[in-house]
């Protein structure tokens, strides 16, 4: 019996060490040479703490879509070599509160969820090139993750906003927007539902959200599935401008969002929630 506990214990072992060199090997950049593609800029988040100053900045308060939670730089921290952006309930005075204002970011007199949104604005930006990330998210009622860039130019959206990965209301979304004849958003959007993918047992996995970007066209993918190719000759500002949104620099943005004008209601979702990054990378030709 001792003998077979013993062969147990290091077949486990074996299989441990195995999985773990596995996942160790899946990390690691990939070699996309063969395509003339080269690593220019990644983060592994290795280091346990607050995500790299040298890469990223953070959006703070309340900031966009009359979402429910307020942004501050405490809930994203990595552990264990992963980002970890935590979604928080929790009450807080409102520091913009104004008695009787029906601005919804000043209405409410207490702050009552937290989250963060970590972005690379000012640090690193790229004009073309395959924009790659390794995550997780959750799929509870309300919870909006997002990983997506924004140009540096320009009022939204003529600057140009790319979704390469959102999540709301049961399906993933891969955006692209400009700015169209009517002054407005110009939206070429495609969805993949969740119970298609998977459902529940899909979202506890990791997944990968890529990105190919060129002077021709934009291609967004998960786990290696096309959702979303446009041409950048249809993505052009509708405004009668020579200025074109995707033929510029764009930043990075992570963010977890809850409830406001897409979200949904949060009904019984469990807090804190997490959305987990293993790492992001950029490469170009």
């Amino acid at each position: 019996m001792q003998h077979k506990i013993q062969i147990c214990f290091i077949l486990s072992l074996a299989i441990f060490i195995s999985s773990c060199a596995l996942k160790k090997a899946q990390q690691q950049p990939n070699n996309y040479s063969s395509e003339g593609y080269k690593l220019v800029w990644s983060d592994e988040f290795n280091k346990d703490g607050a995500p790299d100053p040298a890469n990223w900045t953070y959006e703070n308060g309340f900031v966009r879509n009359q979402e429910l939670q307020w942004y501050q730089p405490e809930n994203a921290f990595c552990k264990d070599g992963k980002l970890i952006i935590e979604a928080r309930k929790e009450i807080k005075p409102n520091p913009l509160y104004v008695e009787g204002s029906s601005d919804w970011r000043k209405k409410p007199e207490n702050i009552t969820y937290t989250s963060a949104c970590i972005i690379t604005k000012g640090l690193q930006s790229w004009q073309y090139g395959r924009f790659e990330m390794s995550g997780k998210i959750d799929i509870s009622d309300g919870l909006w993750p997002a990983f997506w860039t924004l140009g540096l130019k320009g009022n939204w959206p003529a600057n140009g906003e790319i979704d390469i990965m959102e999540y709301y209301q049961g399906k993933l979304l891969a955006n692209i927007a400009s700015l169209g004849a009517n002054k407005k958003p110009k939206w070429f959007s495609n969805t993949k539902s969740i119970t298609e993918l998977g459902g529940k047992k899909w979202a506890e996995a990791f997944h990968v959200w890529r990105m190919d970007w060129d002077s021709e066209a934009i291609s967004l993918f998960v786990d290696g599935i096309l959702l979303n190719k446009t041409l950048l000759t249809d993505l052009k500002n509708d405004d009668g401008s020579d200025f074109h949104p995707f033929k510029q620099a764009h930043y990075i943005l992570f963010d977890l969002a809850m409830g406001g004008m897409n979200g949904g209601s949060l009904n019984d979702t469990k807090f804190p929630n997490r959305m987990e990054i293993e790492y992001v990378r950029v490469y170009q030709k």
